[in-house]
């Protein structure tokens, strides 16, 4: 049996914390931010299509400047700015050093052993612009797909921006993924060339990719072309008269490629989210109201002053979020940014607050699978490093538990940062709901209100009426700029995700959520992760969440298990703080604290205890696999975890609890 330990000093002021009902933004930060007045939700709300078009006339440069904002005649295929003609490439560049601020850094890039690149806006022109004109030369033209498959150093983001300059479409696959499932995207979207790596470092260790990808896409008829990146120095084979090296191309290549104006409704790229079952779709964006919807909201959601901010967005270039804020949002709007090549945890576990103490960091947009971690490893981690300099932090992700929410706002964040936790998707392009950080009185756990010029709303299952408080399915009523335009090659499947449930004019998020008695949207987590108990449908989400409310947990995943007696059993994998042990008792103290914060109903029938859980690069539980080891079936797609050896682990507990008469 553990012994019982009492309360830490933290973890009694989180508890204290947990009472207030709403934090209001710092004094001093209201004062200075870029929005302070409410009456910006009713300045939207009276004209949103006028309101985003003056947002993509104040933030962006136009060759020809659209005097249309909507062109609703053919929904649910919506366009916006049709009639305006830009380039994402000059915007988040030429218009920067054509200003003078050329020698502004771009990115702060820290590899993973120690190296440091700082990178200009002028430098990152010139290089974008090389590549630009080595793509040319390799035979790419505008509308051309140009896969890019590389790990967090800057030649990603000056490969995407080569693209844009000459209209190219880039289709970004994540590092973390298969060399078969870059396959399958290059393969699907006819991808013309692809950008690639020598090797890829993962905590010390260096994956040979190049090789992988011969192996599995040598023989594509459409890829006339694989371009290599050097950034290991490890050998790799090259094929005559279809790979080169970057670095070779780019010193060839002529220095100077004017960007070309683009039709607003020009693609400018495809994004494939990954399916648990079904096969990945691909997201295609395009140029103008994209880029309006990802620099609005990095502008005033993160409250940026380019020329005193220095932020981090700790996400990845392969998911929406490194593309919108990452890439386009924060170089759109002149930003300096760290870009961090490895992991968390590398080479020790108190990197990501080195980083931000070396550069002075003053916004981080991190995800809850992160900050869950840092609360199992102890606050004493952070507490060595200072962090002063930090004035906004932002979640990102999935819906971030209040306990999370609390422990990043205090430890990390002083309790002077005010914190935006955003929810959006690869199909929305930018930020849809969200506190605005010098307007908005946060609650821990919610996103607030929709961002201003957004139409949300928590509707009923069947029949799509209006909840105004309670829980229903999250929907968005009204087009936006950076939406979704398809999904690749496949405009039925489109209609049928997103808008046959409720019709043209209602996007289906594929999220339940639910909304307080303020008109607070508290997002729940995916419609499909819900447990069925007894005829009692409970988001897997409001279990775990009520879960790590327990002072000794550090992160729990639940799944719905079948149950003859109840139709689903409420099964939870448990991670431990610290060095609790675990026990019966603790077990029960588990139950007894969901029972307290749901209802007796949502009480966990089955616990495992589990030293990590399954996850993919990007951070998220896998939890169809979770799902797998506890029904007894063998295991799906495994290509995407970060440590394969984790289910290992985890299907020996399960072999030892079934085998002591258990489960």
């Amino acid at each position: 049996m553990a012994t019982e330990q009492a309360p830490s000093g933290l973890e009694r002021e989180l508890e204290r914390m947990l009472e207030i009902e709403k934090f209001e933004p710092p004094a001093g930060f209201r004062a200075e931010a870029l929005w302070s007045d409410p009456a910006i939700y009713e300045e939207a709300g009276s004209d949103p299509e006028g309101w985003w078009l003056a947002r993509a006339k104040e933030l962006l440069d136009w060759e020809t400047e659209p005097a249309q904002s909507l062109n609703d005649s053919n929904p649910p295929f919506y366009k916006w700015f049709e009639d305006g003609r830009l380039n994402a490439s000059y915007n988040c560049l030429d218009r920067h050093v054509e200003a003078g601020r050329g020698d502004r850094i771009a990115y702060h890039w820290r590899g993973e052993e120690g190296e440091r690149r700082d990178i200009t806006y002028a430098e990152l022109l010139d290089q974008t612009q090389r590549f630009a004109n080595a793509l040319k030369g390799l035979g790419v033209e505008k509308g051309d797909v140009v896969g890019i498959y590389l790990p967090m150093i800057p030649e990603v983001a000056v490969a995407m921006l080569a693209c844009a300059r000459i209209g190219a479409v880039h289709n970004v696959v994540f590092g973390g993924f298969s060399a078969e499932s870059v396959r399958e995207r290059m393969e699907f979207s006819e991808a013309k060339a692809l950008v690639t790596v020598d090797g890829a470092r993962r905590k010390g260790k260096t994956a040979p990719i190049k090789e992988t990808v011969d192996e599995h896409l040598g023989d594509l008829d459409s890829l006339a072309t694989i371009v290599v990146v050097r950034a290991t120095g490890i050998e790799c084979p090259m094929q005559d008269g279809r790979d080169v090296f970057f670095d070779e191309a780019c010193a060839a290549a002529d220095p100077t490629c004017p960007a070309e104006p683009m039709e607003a409704e020009h693609p400018l790229f495809i994004l494939y989210t990954s399916g648990s079952t079904a096969k990945p779709k691909g997201i295609l964006h395009t140029t103008g109201g994209y880029l309006t919807g990802a620099t609005t909201t990095h502008r005033y959601v993160f409250d940026l002053k380019p020329e005193q901010d220095v932020y981090w967005c700790a996400a990845d270039v392969g998911w929406v979020t490194g593309h919108s804020y990452i890439v386009y949002g924060p170089l759109a709007n002149g930003a300096t940014s760290v870009m961090w090549e490895g992991a968390p945890d590398y080479p020790h576990q108190g990197i990501w607050w080195e980083l931000i103490e070396d550069y002075r960091a003053t916004i981080l947009y991190a995800a809850p699978t992160a900050i869950r971690t840092f609360i199992k490893w102890g606050e004493q981690i952070p507490a060595k490093y200072d962090l002063s300099s930090l004035r906004l932090l932002g979640s990102v992700g999935e819906p971030i538990n209040p306990k999370a929410w609390l422990w990043y706002h205090k430890v990390i964040g002083g309790e002077r940062c005010p914190v935006v936790d955003t929810w959006w998707q690869t199909e929305t392009g930018a930020i849809m709901i969200t506190p605005l950080p010098g307007i908005t009185e946060t609650k821990p756990g919610s996103a607030t209100r929709p961002f201003p010029g957004i139409s949300g709303e928590v509707v009923s299952e069947r029949e799509g009426e209006p909840v105004s408080e309670g829980q229903g399915l999250l929907v968005l009523e009204r087009p936006w700029p950076s939406m979704l335009r398809t999904l690749y090659k496949e405009d039925d499947r489109f209609i049928e995700t997103y808008f046959q449930k409720f019709g043209d004019g209602r996007y289906l998020a594929g999220d339940a959520a639910r909304r307080d008695s303020d008109g607070y949207f508290w997002v729940i987590g995916r419609i499909d992760d819900v447990v069925n108990v007894s005829g009692h449908r409970l988001s897997t989400a409001e279990v775990e969440s009520a879960i790590v409310a327990h002072e000794n947990v550090a992160e729990a995943a639940v799944i719905g298990q079948s149950d003859e007696q109840t139709g689903q059993a409420i099964c939870a994998f448990v991670t431990l703080a610290g060095s609790t042990e675990p026990s019966e008792a603790l077990q029960e103290e588990i139950r007894a604290e969901v029972a307290e914060r749901i209802g007796k109903f949502a009480r966990p029938k089955r616990i495992v205890w589990a030293d990590d859980l399954p996850k993919t690069r990007s951070g998220k539980i896998m939890r169809r696999l979770l799902r797998d080891i506890a029904e007894g079936r063998a295991l799906g797609d495994v290509t995407t975890l970060k440590d394969p050896a984790v289910m290992a682990e985890l299907e020996g507990k399960i072999a030892a609890e079934e085998a002591d008469g258990g489960g």
